[in-house]
């Protein structure tokens, strides 16, 4: 069972990097420079899909589209484990 829903706010956990694809240099988010903060502790969000991990089934996978900028515009989609997000800021 997930610990978020779909349309749920939540609150990144810590700090969240573009991980960087060791192999080519890319990044999992291509039109994001690779190791770019993409947000900030305590950033809202909003869960826009849930998924699971292919390997492991048991693993939820959340995409969240969190506020950034001082307009607080939703920015791109970040995939995000259960421990990379919380309730409260």
């Amino acid at each position: 069972m997930e610990k978020f829903d779909m349309g749920e706010m939540v609150f990144a956990a810590t700090d969240l990097y573009n991980d960087d694809l060791a192999e080519d240099g890319a990044s999992l988010i291509p039109e994001v420079e690779p190791n770019a903060l993409l947000a900030a502790a305590g950033s809202r969000g909003v869960v826009v899909n849930v998924g699971h991990v292919a390997e492991q089934p048991q693993q939820a996978i959340y995409l969240v589209r969190f506020e950034t900028g001082p307009d607080k515009s939703l920015g791109v989609p970040i995939g995000c484990m259960t421990e990379e997000l919380t309730n409260s800021a």
